[in-house]
C-alpha cells in the first residue's frame, strides 16, 4: 500500500517537533520572560544571518501608504533579512516617511487613477494584484498580512510564512462595524459590499492552505487566526522602541488618550465619561473622521489637539498621569509605549493588551482594566486607579514594556525563521 502523504505544512510542523530542543517552547508562550541586559544594551542589535538560511527571500507587504505598526514590523523583519527583496501593493510613502531603502516592487494599483488618495476603493482588485507578484526565483517568502498579502502564490518547493497581523478584520468578526461606520448598512451599495466581503472570506480561507507557518502578534490574534483558518499560529510580539519611549517618574495631573479618530477607537466614549467628571483633565492627541463631531461636544475639562509629531506625544506620554485607551485591539503598540514612559494605562479588557498591560491582581501592576465598552466603566476604572495609584509605579510600568523591545524581536523572529528552514529542508531534501 502506498503511504499517505500529508502536507507540505503538516511534514514542516512533524520535522520541526523532531529538531525542536527542549526549551524551544518559549517561542509560543504568550508571555515572555526577557533578558534585561540584552533588551537595554543590544537594542540595535541585528541577529547575524546563518550560512545555512535561506539565501533568496522576499518579503511581501500589504502596502505602503503611511508609517504605522504593521510598517514597524516590517522595518525589524528586513533588519533580520537585509538581503530580501520587498513587494507591495503599492507605495505612496513620501520622502520623509521613507524608513527603509531598499527597492520595491509594487502592482498595477500603484498607477491607477487617484490610487495614492482612494486606495481603499481599490480593495476588490487586491487578491487579484497580490497574485501577479511573480515569486518562483524565492527560497523563502514571508508575507506580511493584515489583508491580502498572504494570498502570494508559492510552489511545494518554497517556504511560506505569514506574520499575521490578524484576518481582515473587516470580513470577519468586525463586519458588522465597518459597515456600520462605512453608512453600508442598507440599500444597494450595503448589499454590494455584503457580497464583496463573503468573496472576501471565501478567497480568505483558500489561501490560508498556501501558507506553511503562522506568525501572530498576540494571542489574542493567534485565537482568531484559529478561528478563521483552523490553523495554528507562534505568537511574536511586535517590537517596540522602548529605547525612544523613556522612562519619567515625574506626572502631571492630566489624562492622556492618543487614537486616530475613527468609531472602533471609542475616543468619543473616554471624552464622554470625563464630561461626568469635571474635576478631572484629559488631553486627547489624533485626528480622523471622528475629530470635528467629538471637538464639539468635548466639556471645558477635556482638551483636543489634533495631530502631534512623535516628540510631542512622547513628552505628553511621559508626563500623564495615566493613559486611557478605550479600543479592542490586536496587539495596542501605544499602550505599550506609555507603559515604557513609565505612565499607568486604563484600558478596555479585551484583545491584545490584556497581554501586555498588568492588572491590579498581581503585586506589581501596571494598570487597571474595565470590563464594557461604556462610559460608566471608563468612570470606575478612573476611580479605581485613582484609589490604587500607588501600587502602580513607573519603575513596573518601566519593566513591563520592556519585555517588547526591538532586540527581544528580532531574537525571536530569526530563530523561528532558522527552525521553520531546518525543518523544511529536512523534509523537502534541500
Amino acid at each position: 500500500m502506498t503511504p499517505k502523504v500529508g502536507s507540505k505544512a503538516t511534514m514542516i510542523r512533524t520535522a520541526r517537533a523532531v529538531l525542536q530542543p527542549e526549551n524551544s517552547s518559549r517561542l509560543d508562550t504568550g508571555r515572555r520572560e526577557v533578558d534585561q541586559l540584552a533588551v537595554t544594551t543590544e537594542s540595535s542589535a541585528c541577529p547575524s544571518v546563518a550560512a545555512d538560511w535561506p539565501q533568496r527571500v522576499a518579503v511581501v507587504h500589504e502596502w505602503l501608504a503611511t508609517y504605522a505598526g504593521s510598517e514597524r514590523v516590517l522595518e525589524q523583519m528586513l533588519a533580520v533579512l537585509p538581503s530580501a527583496d520587498l513587494y507591495t501593493l503599492f507605495d505612496f510613502l513620501s520622502d520623509g516617511q521613507r524608513f527603509v531603502q531598499k527597492p520595491r516592487q509594487t502592482s498595477f494599483i500603484q498607477n491607477l487613477p487617484l490610487a495614492h488618495k482612494k486606495y481603499r476603493t481599490y480593495f476588490p482588485l487586491m487578491p487579484l494584484a497580490i497574485e501577479q507578484f511573480d515569486l518562483r526565483a524565492y527560497d523563502l517568502v514571508i508575507s506580511s498580512s493584515h489583508a491580502v498579502a498572504k494570498g502570494v502564490i508559492t510552489g511545494p518547493d518554497q517556504l511560506h510564512i505569514c506574520m499575521c497581523y490578524s484576518p481582515m478584520r473587516y470580513a470577519w468578526d468586525l463586519q458588522h462595524v465597518y459597515l456600520q461606520e462605512a453608512g453600508l448598512t442598507s440599500g444597494v451599495r450595503g448589499l454590494l459590499a455584503r457580497w464583496l466581503l463573503h468573496k472576501a472570506r471565501i478567497w480568505d480561507v483558500r489561501t490560508a492552505h498556501g501558507v506553511d507557518d503562522f506568525i501572530a502578534i498576540s494571542q489574542f490574534i493567534a485565537r482568531r487566526i484559529h478561528k478563521v483558518y483552523g490553523r495554528h499560529a507562534t505568537v511574536i510580539y511586535p517590537p517596540v522602541d522602548t529605547d525612544l519611549f523613556a522612562l519619567s517618574r515625574d506626572k502631571d495631573d492630566f489624562y492622556l488618550a492618543a487614537s486616530r479618530m475613527v468609531a472602533y477607537k471609542k475616543v468619543g466614549l473616554i471624552v464622554e465619561a470625563f464630561r461626568e467628571m469635571p474635576n478631572k483633565k484629559l488631553v486627547v492627541i489624533g485626528d480622523g473622521p471622528e475629530y470635528r463631531a467629538i471637538l464639539r461636544s468635548a466639556p471645558t475639562n477635556v482638551v483636543l489637539v489634533g495631530y502631534q509629531p512623535s516628540n510631542v506625544l512622547r513628552d505628553y506620554m511621559q508626563r500623564a498621569r495615566a493613559f486611557l485607551f478605550a479600543a479592542e485591539e490586536d496587539f495596542g503598540i501605544v499602550c505599550v509605549e506609555a507603559q515604557a514612559c513609565g505612565t499607568p494605562v486604563i484600558a478596555f479588557g479585551k484583545g491584545g493588551v490584556v497581554e501586555t498591560i498588568v492588572g491590579l491582581s498581581s503585586n506589581q501592576p501596571t494598570g487597571v482594566f474595565f470590563k464594557e465598552q461604556s462610559a460608566a466603566a471608563i468612570q470606575e476604572a478612573v476611580r479605581e486607579f485613582e484609589r490604587e495609584h500607588e501600587r502602580v509605579t513607573p519603575e513596573a510600568c518601566r519593566e513591563n514594556a520592556l519585555r517588547f523591545g526591538i532586540a527581544r524581536f528580532r531574537r525571536e523572529f530569526s530563530d523561528f525563521i532558522a527552525q521553520q528552514w531546518a525543518a523544511f529542508t529536512q523534509i523537502s531534501g534541500r
